[in-house]
């Protein structure tokens, strides 16, 4: 495994670096000890054994602006409530379990939301939100748009540099595009907290392959290695829009976004 992905039976992560069984007719992945629970014969997987890779961003979103899913709202509301004190936020791992505890319970939620103010770890909370966004079929910037994006903060002059990303961020779905603004938002206002010690830098460390990832489903390894430090990048210019723009998106609907 060269890009770490969840085991299509028990849901944990296969880590970099560790052997992996992939069915060459379905594509499920899964660890060696998980092989004698596959289905056999080969069969179309259900939904919950294709978890964590549910959809696109606009399967989650809601039908009324701005289109950003309830899921990722309630996470950032929870952290912004009480984990711009905590150092490393984002960046320190919640419980693996828990995260994916807490991920299946919001996303099979009904209605109302079972509340996050229980999850004592907001280390927790930012788990759910990084692999929710992680597991969807295509990044927040799209397949499509992967190689703009990338062009786009290549740019050596910041402000041609500027002007390239805000049209390509123009043209992103509404959900994709609402949620993008929504996000980088709350990541201005984690840089500026002095309590968490996560500036844009660091930020675009953690968030550049779950937010821009790679150009296709299955990227070669080449490409992931050639990818990273531009992923990094784009995230990084993205966060050095002024926030006015990114308010534009989301800021006259704000009242919508009711976790």
């Amino acid at each position: 495994v060269i890009r770490p992905e969840p085991c299509g039976i028990c849901g944990s992560r296969i880590r970099f670096g560790k052997a992996a069984v992939k069915c060459r007719q379905c594509q499920l992945l899964l660890h060696p000890k998980c092989r004698e629970q596959c289905p056999s014969p080969c069969v179309s997987r259900p939904h919950h054994h294709a978890w964590p890779r549910e959809g696109v961003l606009a399967d989650f979103a809601p039908h009324t602006p701005p289109l950003v899913p309830t899921l990722v709202v309630q996470c950032v509301t929870e952290v912004e409530t009480r984990g711009l004190t905590e150092t490393g936020l984002y960046r320190v791992p919640g419980a693996e379990q828990l995260v994916r505890e807490w991920k299946r319970r919001l996303l099979r939620a009904r209605g109302a939301l079972p509340a996050l103010g229980s999850v004592a770890d907001i280390h927790v909370v930012c788990g759910v939100l990084k692999d929710f966004l992680r597991g969807l079929k295509e990044p927040l910037v799209t397949f499509s748009l992967h190689p703009a994006f990338l062009r786009a903060a290549d740019i050596p002059d910041d402000a041609a540099c500027s002007t390239a990303l805000r049209h390509v961020v123009s043209k992103l779905p509404p959900a994709n595009r609402d949620t993008l603004a929504f996000l980088m938002l709350h990541l201005l206002r984690v840089s500026c907290s002095p309590h968490c010690k996560m500036d844009v830098l660091n930020l675009s460390r953690v968030f550049g392959p779950t937010l821009v990832g790679h150009g296709s489903a299955n990227p070669t390894p080449l490409a992931i290695m050639e990818d990273t430090p531009r992923q990094c990048k784009v995230v990084a210019r993205l966060l050095s829009l002024p926030s006015d723009f990114w308010q534009g998106f989301v800021g006259t609907e704000q009242e919508n976004l009711v976790p």
